[in-house]
Order: structure tokens, then sequence, then C-alpha cells
């Protein structure tokens, strides 16, 4: 039995919808989970920040003796997931790329996929690379949405200006007749609701978490854990008022331990 905990990492709390479904589905695992509130967005900064930012964020996760570290930030997974895999190469990585198109691939009927998330995730290009590689005969449709990520760290889920955002980002996806939008970011799906208002219910959302826990299943049936008490620890490099609201309110972890940590000191 293997007792070391998964780790997770995002750029603030949009990882923690992973968390939650981890913690449901793994209830004997000890899990660790860090999120980079301090420097969020990610989805804003270049590649070269990025990868800093993704080694430290490794780093600070290695000292727990991780089982499996998973990247629940899409922006790090597209820039910087094969880099960790070479930087790390005794870390199991699980990002969030592969599962989304796998999901976007086994959904979509009329070949035709809608792509949201940061400007970073966009600019990037790596949703649509992979999904061209499995299937080259589909229609690939993309949008930055900039403002989703403070939105959600602001808590207005379901705010009318949250609405207001989301109708001007997504009226020219609408009009492209896609039946499978990819939320190209962990703090996409608290938005849901209003997505699904905005696009209409014939919308298929592509949430990665799903995926991840298959790649989970899959690592874990070999590595199991049998831990009597389990534990959930959350860091964060800033707290943000919110975060104990979403926790208890919204995602109903319980027996949690929320501290602070600072990334940017070099004995972290």
């Amino acid at each position: 039995m293997n007792k070391n905990p998964v780790c997770i990492f995002d750029s603030g709390i949009g990882g923690l919808t992973v968390l939650k479904r981890i913690v449901e589905e793994f209830p004997d695992e000890n899990l660790i989970y860090l999120g980079d509130s301090a420097r969020l967005p990610y989805g804003t900064k270049s590649p070269k920040i990025l990868k800093k930012f993704a080694i430290q964020d490794t780093k600070f996760l290695i000292r727990f003796n991780p089982k499996l570290i998973i990247i629940a930030c899409h922006t790090a997974s597209s820039v910087a997931s094969d880099f960790l895999r070479k930087r790390f190469p005794d870390i199991h990585f699980i990002d969030v790329i592969n599962p989304t198109v796998n999901q976007a691939l086994k959904i979509t009927k009329n070949k035709r996929i809608g792509i949201i998330g940061t400007p970073t995730t966009i600019r990037r290009g790596k949703y649509k690379e992979e999904l061209l590689k499995r299937k080259k005969n589909l229609k690939i449709f993309s949008k930055a949405c900039p403002l989703f990520v403070p939105l959600v760290e602001e808590g207005w889920f379901d705010h009318p200006v949250t609405y207001q955002v989301a109708k001007i980002y997504l009226d020219g996806l609408k009009k492209k007749n896609i039946d499978t939008l990819i939320l190209g970011c962990t703090h996409y799906p608290f938005l849901k609701n209003v997505i699904k208002k905005v696009m209409g219910n014939g919308i298929n959302l592509v949430d990665p978490i799903d995926g991840i826990i298959e790649e989970m299943k899959n690592y874990i049936s070999k590595n199991p854990s049998n831990s009597k008490n389990p534990s959930v620890t959350l860091y964060f490099s800033d707290i943000n008022p919110y975060f104990k609201k979403v926790l208890t309110n919204l995602l109903k972890i319980k027996n949690y331990r929320l501290k602070h940590v600072n990334l940017e000191e070099k004995n972290v």
C-alpha cells in the first residue's frame, strides 16, 4: 500500500473542482492541493514565466514525496507539461489536455468543436493540435475568455455581470453551430450554468475531470492506498476571503487544513 499523497496544483481555486471529485472517487487517498493564487491568472503569462512557476509549484509538492502530481491548470498543461516530465522524470504527472481531448472526441456528433480558455492556452493552440492529430476532419473554433478567471476568483458564479461577459465572449461561438465546447480552464466549470444559459441546452460542455479520474484509476490501481485517516491539505500563496465559502458551500469539502505558502522563498 502506498500512502504517499496525490498532489494537485493550479493557479487558484479552479482546480478545487478536480479535488472535489478526487475526494469522492478516492476517499482513502491523502491529498495535497496547491493554489498559486498570489500570482494568478496564469493565462496571461509568458511561456518563460509559466515554466518558472510550474517548476516552483512542482518543487514545493515534491517535498511531500507525491504518488503523482496532477497539473490541474490548462495553461500550465499546454505550456509546461512536457517540460515538467523531462525536468522531473521520476514524477508521474497527469495533465488536463489529453483527457479533455479524448472526451470531446467521444461526445461530438457534428465534428464542430469549440474551445474556450485563457489567452495563453488559446494562443498556444495545444487543444486544436491534439484534436486534429486524432481526427483530421474536425472544425475547431477557439475563443479566449480572460475575464472568466477573475470573475470566478471573486465568487461571481451567477452574477449578472458574469452573464453579460459570457454573452460577449460566446455569441460568436454560438453562431458556429458547434455541438461540443471544451472548458479549457479549471476555473470555468464554476460558470457552467452561465455558459449553458448563453450557449443553450443543446451544447455539450467538456470538463476534464472525468478524463482525469479515469487516468487516476488506471494509475492508482497499481499504487493503491489504504490510509486509516486520509487527510486533505490545501496550500495557497494568497488566502482569499472567498476560499472558505467556496470550500464549504459550493464544493462541500470538509475536514481540510488550510495553509499559506510563499512559493518565491528559496527554501520552499
